[in-house]
Protein backbone atom coordinates (compact mmCIF):
# COMPACT_ATOMS: atom_id res chain seq x y z
CA UNK A 1 0.00 0.00 0.00
CA UNK A 2 1.00 3.22 -1.09
CA UNK A 3 1.70 6.89 1.23
CA UNK A 4 -1.36 8.45 0.08
CA UNK A 5 -1.70 11.98 -0.52
CA UNK A 6 -4.48 12.12 2.55
CA UNK A 7 -1.92 11.16 4.58
CA UNK A 8 1.05 13.18 3.38
CA UNK A 9 -0.99 16.02 4.15
CA UNK A 10 -2.50 15.63 7.51
CA UNK A 11 1.67 14.66 8.38
CA UNK A 12 2.58 17.80 6.70
CA UNK A 13 -0.15 19.90 8.95
CA UNK A 14 1.23 17.74 11.85
CA UNK A 15 4.59 19.37 11.35
CA UNK A 16 3.23 22.97 11.17
CA UNK A 17 1.15 22.59 14.44
CA UNK A 18 -1.79 23.72 12.26
CA UNK A 19 -5.23 24.06 14.44
CA UNK A 20 -6.73 20.93 14.74
CA UNK A 21 -4.29 18.79 12.62
CA UNK A 22 -3.40 16.08 15.45
CA UNK A 23 -7.05 15.86 16.12
CA UNK A 24 -7.79 14.69 12.81
CA UNK A 25 -3.91 12.45 13.00
CA UNK A 26 -5.75 10.84 16.33
CA UNK A 27 -8.95 10.85 15.43
CA UNK A 28 -7.65 8.86 11.75
CA UNK A 29 -5.18 6.12 13.77
CA UNK A 30 -6.55 5.81 17.17
CA UNK A 31 -8.33 2.81 15.79
CA UNK A 32 -5.25 1.29 14.35
CA UNK A 33 -3.38 1.62 18.10
CA UNK A 34 -6.33 0.03 19.35
CA UNK A 35 -5.99 -2.98 17.01
CA UNK A 36 -2.04 -3.28 17.63
CA UNK A 37 -2.73 -3.15 21.40
CA UNK A 38 -5.06 -6.16 21.26
CA UNK A 39 -3.41 -8.24 18.52
CA UNK A 40 -0.22 -7.74 20.59
CA UNK A 41 -1.62 -8.84 23.84
CA UNK A 42 -3.02 -11.85 22.55
CA UNK A 43 -0.09 -12.72 20.58
CA UNK A 44 1.84 -12.18 24.11
CA UNK A 45 -1.01 -14.07 26.24
CA UNK A 46 -1.59 -10.78 28.26
CA UNK A 47 -4.97 -9.86 29.22
CA UNK A 48 -5.62 -5.94 28.66
CA UNK A 49 -8.80 -4.43 30.26
CA UNK A 50 -10.03 -1.05 28.45
CA UNK A 51 -8.22 0.89 30.88
CA UNK A 52 -5.13 -1.08 30.21
CA UNK A 53 -5.62 -0.40 26.07
CA UNK A 54 -5.95 3.36 26.66
CA UNK A 55 -3.23 3.76 28.64
CA UNK A 56 -1.11 1.72 25.73
CA UNK A 57 -2.63 3.63 23.11
CA UNK A 58 -1.94 6.76 25.12
CA UNK A 59 2.11 5.86 25.25
CA UNK A 60 1.88 5.09 21.86
CA UNK A 61 0.59 8.95 21.15
CA UNK A 62 3.40 10.13 23.15
CA UNK A 63 5.90 8.40 21.63
CA UNK A 64 4.76 9.79 18.36
CA UNK A 65 4.80 13.43 20.06
CA UNK A 66 8.45 12.84 21.81
CA UNK A 67 11.25 15.02 20.94
CA UNK A 68 8.92 17.39 18.24
CA UNK A 69 7.02 14.47 16.41
CA UNK A 70 10.43 12.66 16.04
CA UNK A 71 9.21 9.83 15.04
CA UNK A 72 7.16 10.79 12.03
CA UNK A 73 10.10 13.08 10.95
CA UNK A 74 11.78 9.61 10.26
CA UNK A 75 8.82 8.49 8.09
CA UNK A 76 10.38 8.11 4.51
CA UNK A 77 6.65 7.77 3.13
CA UNK A 78 8.71 4.14 1.49
CA UNK A 79 5.07 2.49 2.63
CA UNK A 80 1.84 3.68 3.73
CA UNK A 81 2.09 5.83 6.83
CA UNK A 82 -0.65 3.11 8.86
CA UNK A 83 2.30 -0.03 7.91
CA UNK A 84 4.65 2.92 9.81
CA UNK A 85 3.01 3.08 12.36
CA UNK A 86 1.93 -0.21 13.33
CA UNK A 87 5.49 -0.95 13.33
CA UNK A 88 5.91 2.28 15.65
CA UNK A 89 2.60 0.90 17.75
CA UNK A 90 3.76 -2.79 18.46
CA UNK A 91 7.41 -1.78 19.48
CA UNK A 92 5.85 0.95 21.70
CA UNK A 93 3.05 -1.54 22.79
CA UNK A 94 5.76 -4.25 23.32
CA UNK A 95 7.87 -2.25 25.22
CA UNK A 96 5.52 -1.22 28.14
CA UNK A 97 3.73 -4.51 28.33
CA UNK A 98 7.80 -6.20 29.15
CA UNK A 99 8.07 -3.47 31.59
CA UNK A 100 4.59 -3.72 33.42
CA UNK A 101 5.19 -7.52 33.51
CA UNK A 102 8.63 -6.82 35.13
CA UNK A 103 7.36 -4.37 37.59
CA UNK A 104 4.59 -6.94 38.24
CA UNK A 105 7.18 -9.58 38.46
CA UNK A 106 9.40 -7.62 41.05
CA UNK A 107 5.92 -6.60 43.52
CA UNK A 108 5.99 -3.11 42.53
CA UNK A 109 3.14 -1.12 44.07
CA UNK A 110 1.36 0.30 40.67
CA UNK A 111 2.42 -1.94 37.89
CA UNK A 112 0.84 0.11 35.03
CA UNK A 113 2.90 3.56 36.23
CA UNK A 114 3.24 5.57 33.24
CA UNK A 115 6.29 6.06 31.78
CA UNK A 116 6.38 9.57 31.66
CA UNK A 117 6.47 9.20 35.55
CA UNK A 118 9.90 7.69 34.72
CA UNK A 119 11.36 10.91 32.45
CA UNK A 120 10.72 12.33 36.00
CA UNK A 121 13.94 10.76 37.26
CA UNK A 122 16.82 12.67 36.95
CA UNK A 123 19.44 10.16 35.52
CA UNK A 124 19.31 9.78 31.73
CA UNK A 125 16.72 6.73 30.94
CA UNK A 126 19.89 4.48 29.51
CA UNK A 127 21.33 4.81 32.97
CA UNK A 128 18.57 4.19 35.00
CA UNK A 129 17.74 0.56 32.33
CA UNK A 130 22.02 -0.47 32.91
CA UNK A 131 20.75 0.09 37.00
CA UNK A 132 17.98 -2.14 36.39
CA UNK A 133 19.08 -4.85 34.17
CA UNK A 134 22.39 -5.32 36.53
CA UNK A 135 19.34 -5.58 39.53
CA UNK A 136 17.34 -7.96 37.96
CA UNK A 137 20.30 -10.26 36.80
CA UNK A 138 21.41 -10.48 40.66
CA UNK A 139 17.77 -11.47 41.51
CA UNK A 140 18.10 -13.86 38.90
CA UNK A 141 20.98 -15.23 40.28
CA UNK A 142 18.91 -16.62 43.30
CA UNK A 143 16.86 -18.97 40.99
CA UNK A 144 17.21 -22.41 39.11
CA UNK A 145 18.53 -22.00 35.71
CA UNK A 146 15.01 -23.37 34.15
CA UNK A 147 13.17 -20.28 36.43
CA UNK A 148 15.57 -17.71 35.29
CA UNK A 149 15.48 -18.62 31.83
CA UNK A 150 11.74 -18.42 32.17
CA UNK A 151 11.10 -14.88 34.40
CA UNK A 152 13.71 -13.90 31.31
CA UNK A 153 12.08 -14.74 28.22
CA UNK A 154 8.45 -13.97 29.92
CA UNK A 155 9.08 -10.29 31.53
CA UNK A 156 12.10 -9.26 30.26
CA UNK A 157 11.85 -10.53 26.44
CA UNK A 158 7.61 -10.39 26.62
CA UNK A 159 7.44 -13.76 25.10
CA UNK A 160 4.46 -15.61 25.46
CA UNK A 161 3.65 -19.36 27.38
CA UNK A 162 3.97 -20.86 23.97
CA UNK A 163 7.03 -19.51 22.78
CA UNK A 164 8.64 -19.58 25.96
CA UNK A 165 7.19 -23.56 26.18
CA UNK A 166 8.66 -24.60 22.36
CA UNK A 167 11.84 -22.61 22.95
CA UNK A 168 13.07 -24.55 26.39
CA UNK A 169 11.14 -27.69 25.55
CA UNK A 170 8.69 -28.32 27.84
CA UNK A 171 5.29 -28.02 28.96
CA UNK A 172 3.32 -24.81 28.20
CA UNK A 173 1.24 -25.31 31.44
CA UNK A 174 3.91 -25.54 33.60
CA UNK A 175 5.31 -22.04 32.95
CA UNK A 176 2.65 -20.07 35.19
CA UNK A 177 3.25 -22.33 38.33
CA UNK A 178 7.20 -21.64 37.48
CA UNK A 179 6.68 -18.15 37.26
CA UNK A 180 4.72 -17.72 40.68
CA UNK A 181 7.23 -19.81 42.07
CA UNK A 182 10.10 -17.82 41.23
CA UNK A 183 8.41 -14.53 41.81
CA UNK A 184 7.73 -15.72 45.43
CA UNK A 185 11.55 -16.27 45.98
CA UNK A 186 12.19 -12.91 44.12
CA UNK A 187 10.19 -11.09 46.91
CA UNK A 188 11.96 -13.11 49.31
CA UNK A 189 14.33 -11.37 51.62
CA UNK A 190 16.94 -14.18 51.32
CA UNK A 191 17.24 -13.83 47.44
CA UNK A 192 21.18 -12.16 47.17
CA UNK A 193 20.65 -8.41 45.96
Amino acid sequence: MAFTEIDRDLLKRCMAEEPGAWKDFVDRFVGLFIHVVYHTAHARSVHVTPEDTEDLCGEVFLALLAGNFNVLRQFRGQCSLATYLTVVARRVVTREMARRRMAEALGHVNAHQSTLDHAQIERPADVQRVDDRDEIRRMLEGLATTEAQIVTQFHLEGRSYREISSGLGIPENSIGPTLNRARAKLRSPEVPR
